[in-house]
């Protein structure tokens, strides 16, 4: 056994190192143990597929890290972070050839939107006004620990404030943009941003996801770390490191220990490394079903469990281009996202979600050429062949840029097998620690009755993103772990 420690974190990604960081900084001793050879879990970046290119192996544009109170806390541009941004935050191709650009300037924005439209223009800057006056009360809200009581009641005040809002964000995304706007344009470029999570733009909580998403790049951008993903990841180890804690990859725990009083400890292999108390930044099924001993986890967490969702597999593809993508209708001003097809439709991959990174980080590839990925999703268990989705992608983006396909000078298919491999908490390619509709929320997370970062274990806490309030990269569910951890401590 070896040197006891205040606290273990199991986990390296975003979550955890939240997690650990916090802990540090209250003078906590604090180890860090990771699978994978490198830290970050689905924060990071490689140039496996060509040398010259960088690409991000898993996420890679993070508006709610730009916005996410948590992050910016940490000061991590102390730390060498730094963001980078394209010169149109977002873009939706149109079927008639057209785009509909989302920009950090809400007006440039509602010009764009007034061309396909008229009055489509101050119906948008009339929905910013609205959201300027509630949005930042109710992210602060969503990313405290549940119930949000201080921040809660800051939000409902500024909702009350704002009643023409309040009734849309029960909508779901379909309602909302029929109800304010005139123009299809308009109308995906709001609806589009709920494909960023497994919400159908016809169900409930679709809308507020889809205001969320929208507003929050409108506001602070779709950035992304200049460099590569891997740039945020190594930002937060750097800060853990100066704070003490210490970080250890290439261990895998197979088991939190417990005791009459609780957690005591972590195994990995024949190494058992003794804590106070343990940060599990692992999906929620692991922590309970994998790590612990049966006999001590609680009946109704056992029972929930049954009814665990995971969100949709995913597969993604990464192009090295040597050259620009060769639009046929170029937008007029170049976005970094992509959102290319109908969030409305029925079929399996409708909505694809892409990413020009050189566009949007000059350093991501050599001058001339584009460093670009996509990804969509598929049903959880799926079976198929990802080559074939990646082609069916490869040939919708060559109707919109002929020739897109003569500029590829690499490819790289990641099916929900592989996204698994490279990152044990992306099971069957899910992306978001569990499916984010309302049933599997707030409360719901990730079992009934839970829905705060404690596990029902005493001394154990739940950091990843199975716990509330959900995925992105945020660090919320890390930082409501090390709170709660600390609070028990002090107690």
């Amino acid at each position: 056994m070896t040197g006891a420690y205040d606290a273990v974190v199991v986990g390296a990604g975003p979550n955890g190192l939240v997690a650990a960081n916090l802990m540090a900084d209250a003078g906590r001793s604090v180890l860090v143990l990771e699978e994978q050879p490198t830290p970050g879990g689905a924060v990071r970046s490689d140039s496996e597929l060509h040398p010259d290119f960088v690409h991000d192996t898993f996420s890679a544009f993070y508006p709610l890290g730009a916005a996410s109170p948590v992050l910016r806390d940490l000061g991590l541009e102390q730390h060498g972070l730094t963001w980078a941004h394209a010169p149109a935050v977002l873009g939706h191709a149109l079927p008639d050839g057209g785009w509909a650009l989302l920009h950090r300037d809400p007006e440039r924005t509602a010009a764009g939107l007034e061309g396909h439209h008229a009055g489509d223009g101050d119906a948008w800057l009339a929905l910013t006004r609205q959201w300027d006056r509630v949005g930042p009360a109710l992210l602060d809200a969503l990313l405290a620990p549940f119930p949000p009581v201080r921040r809660g009641a800051a939000a409902l005040r500024d909702l009350a404030r704002t009643p023409a809002l309040a009734p849309d964000l029960l909508r779901p995304a379909t309602g909302l943009v029929r109800r304010r706007f005139g123009s299809q344009a308009a109308r995906l470029l709001l609806s589009g941003n709920a494909g960023h999570a497994d919400l159908p733009v016809d169900a409930l909580g679709s809308g507020a996801f889809a205001l969320l998403m929208t507003m929050t790049g409108q506001r602070v951008g779709f950035p992304v770390p200049t460099g590569g993903a891997q740039a945020l990841t190594d930002a937060l180890v750097r800060r853990l490191l100066a704070a003490g804690g210490e970080l250890r990859c290439g261990v895998r725990v197979d088991r939190v220990l417990t005791d009459g009083r609780g957690a005591c400890g972590v195994r990995a292999g024949r190494e058992v490394v003794a804590a106070d108390q343990v940060l599990a930044d692992v999906l929620a099924p692991a922590l309970y079903e994998e790590l612990l001993d049966p006999a001590v986890v609680p009946r109704r967490v056992r029972l929930g469990l049954r009814r665990f969702e995971l969100d949709p597999g995913t597969v993604k593809v990464d192009w090295a281009l040597d050259g620009t993508v060769p639009w046929e209708v170029p937008p007029e001003v170049a976005p970094g996202c992509l959102h290319l097809g109908d969030p409305a439709g029925s079929g399996q991959g409708d909505l694809v979600l892409a990413g020009q990174m050189t566009t949007t980080d000059p350093r991501r590839s050599p001058a001339g050429t584009e460093a670009m990925w996509a990804y969509t999703h598929v049903p959880q268990g799926w079976g198929g062949d990802p080559r074939e989705v990646a082609d069916d992608v490869q040939a919708r983006l060559e109707r919109l840029a002929p020739g897109f396909g003569a500029r590829v000078l690499a490819r790289r298919v990641l099916g929900p097998a592989d996204l698994e491999a490279r990152d044990r908490n992306l099971r069957g390619g899910s992306i978001g620690g569990g499916t984010a509709r309302l049933r599997q929320q707030l409360v719901l997370r990730p079992v009934p009755g839970l829905g705060r970062a404690e596990s029902g274990v005493p001394g154990l806490y739940l950091a990843s993103s199975s716990a509330h309030p959900g995925g992105g990269v945020h660090g919320a569910p890390g930082a409501n772990a090390a709170r709660a951890a600390l609070w028990h401590a002090r107690r």
